[in-house]
C-alpha cells in the first residue's frame, strides 16, 4: 500500500505540473512541490495509524513528482549531458545513504524517528530552493545564466495537455522509463531474496542492494563463510565514471550498448550458481543502468519543443515511476507462484524490452502536428 500509493500521488502529481507550470511557473511550482514531502514527514514522525501513514507517502509523491519534473525540465533546458548526470548522480547518493540512516532507527522503540531526519533535509531544500530560484519563471533564471530563450518557449493559448500528448516520442519515452525504473526497483530490492532464497546468501546479503544503488558494499556472508568481499560499483558510480564513454560513443547509441552488457550481466546471475559472481554482476548492472535516465532526460530536451519540456519530463517520469510499483507486483506475483528463480527470466524479458522501445525513439526531433 505504501508503494501504491506513493505512486499514486506521482503519477497524480505529474499530470498536475503540467498545468501549475503553465500557470504559475518554474520557481512558485517547485516551491510548492518542497512543501508536500515537508507536510508528510512531519505527519509521520510520530508514528501515526497505518492509513494516515499511507497518506503521507501520497503526499511525499504528490510533492517529489512536482520537484522531479521541474528540476529534471530545468537542468535539461541547460542542454548539459554533465549536469543532467551530476543531478541524476545525487538521486543515487541519497538511495544509497537514506537506507544507512534509516536501519539505524530500525531497531529502536522510536523507530519513525527517522523521519526527522527526512523533515530537516526537506526544510533545507525548501530555504534553497526559495533562495536561488526566487520564485521565477524558467526563462528568466535561464536568462540571468546567459542563456537565452528559445523560439516558442513560454507559449500560453494552447492546450498543453493535447499538445504533450500529441507527439508520439512522449509515449515511447515514458513506456522507457517506466520499464526502465521498475527494472531499477525490481532488482535492486527482490535481489536481496533470490541470493537468500536460491544462493544461500547469509543476513548481509542486504549489502547487494546498496552495491546495485551506489557506493562499496560489503560481500556477502554465505554459510560459514564469513568473508567479505567489495564492489564500487552501482547507479551513482555509472552515471559519474561513464560520462566521458557516453559523449564517447553517442548517447544514443551507448544505451543499446548498455542494454546488451546488462542484459549479459543479468543471464549469468541466473545461470551461474555463484554468490560471489552474482552479488559482482548486480553491481556492474547497476554501473550499466545508472546513465540511462539522464540519457532519456538528455535525449528529449534534444527531440521535444523547448516550451513543452518540463511538462513532457514531468509526464514521463510520473510514467516512469508507476513501474517502481508495478514490476515489484508482478514479480511477487511470479514469486508467490513459481518461486523468486522466476525474477531472472522476468528481468531479462524486461531489459531486452527496454532496449526495444529505444530503437523506436527518434533520433532527430519531430514537428508537433
Amino acid at each position: 500500500m505504501l508503494f501504491v500509493f506513493s505512486c499514486t500521488g506521482f503519477v497524480f502529481g505529474a499530470g498536475v505540473n503540467v498545468w501549475l507550470n503553465d500557470k504559475l511557473g518554474f520557481g512558485k511550482t517547485i516551491v510548492i512541490g518542497s512543501l508536500f514531502p515537508l507536510v508528510a514527514y512531519a505527519i509521520q514522525s510520530p508514528a501515526p495509524p497505518f492509513p494516515v501513514m499511507v497518506f503521507g507517502y501520497f503526499l511525499c509523491g504528490f510533492g517529489n513528482a512536482l520537484q522531479n519534473a521541474q528540476g529534471n525540465g530545468f537542468v535539461a533546458s541547460m542542454h548539459h549531458a554533465t549536469k543532467l548526470s551530476l543531478v541524476q548522480a545525487a538521486y543515487g547518493v541519497g538511495a544509497f545513504a537514506s537506507p544507512l540512516a534509516a536501519t539505524h532507527f530500525a531497531g529502536t522503540r522510536h523507530w519513525s524517528f527517522h523521519f526527522l531526519i527526512s523533515s530537516g533535509i526537506a526544510v533545507l531544500n525548501t530555504v534553497i530552493q526559495c533562495v536561488v530560484f526566487r520564485f521565477r519563471r524558467q526563462e528568466d533564471v535561464l536568462a540571468e545564466a546567459g542563456q537565452h530563450p528559445v523560439e516558442g518557449e513560454g507559449q500560453t493559448g494552447q492546450n498543453i495537455y493535447r499538445a504533450i500528448f500529441g507527439i508520439k516520442s512522449v509515449h515511447f519515452l515514458a513506456i522507457f522509463a517506466l520499464i526502465y525504473i521498475g527494472v531499477e526497483v525490481t532488482l535492486g530490492g527482490w535481489i536481496v531474496t533470490f541470493i537468500i532464497s536460491e544462493r544461500g546468501g547469509g543476513p548481509s546479503a542486504g549489502y547487494i542492494s546498496s552495491g546495485f544503488f551506489g557506493g562499496t558494499s560489503r560481500l556477502l556472508d554465505s554459510g560459514n563463510d564469513s568473508s567479505l568481499y567489495h564492489c564500487t560499483t552501482g547507479l551513482t558510480v555509472g552515471r559519474l565514471a561513464l560520462i566521458w564513454f557516453s559523449k564517447k560513443v553517442g548517447e544514443f547509441r551507448v544505451v543499446f550498448l548498455y542494454g546488451i552488457l546488462a542484459i549479459a550481466l543479468e543471464l549469468t546471475i541466473w545461470f551461474i550458481p555463484s554468490i560471489i559472481e552474482n552479488a559482482i554482476a548486480v553491481s556492474f548492472i547497476g554501473m550499466l543502468l545508472g546513465p540511462m535516465f539522464p540519457i532519456l532526460v538528455g535525449h528529449a530536451s534534444r527531440i521535444l519543443p523547448a516550451w513543452l519540456l518540463t511538462g513532457s519530463v514531468g509526464w514521463i517520469t510520473g510514467v516512469g515511476v508507476s513501474g517502481s510499483a508495478v514490476l515489484p507486483l508482478i514479480t511477487g506475483v511470479l514469486a508467490s507462484k513459481f518461486g523468486i528463480r522466476a525474477l531472472q527470466p522476468l528481468v531479462v524479458s524486461m531489459m531486452c524490452t527496454m532496449v526495444g522501445v529505444w530503437a523506436l525513439i527518434p533520433r532527430a526531433p519531430r514537428r508537433v502536428e
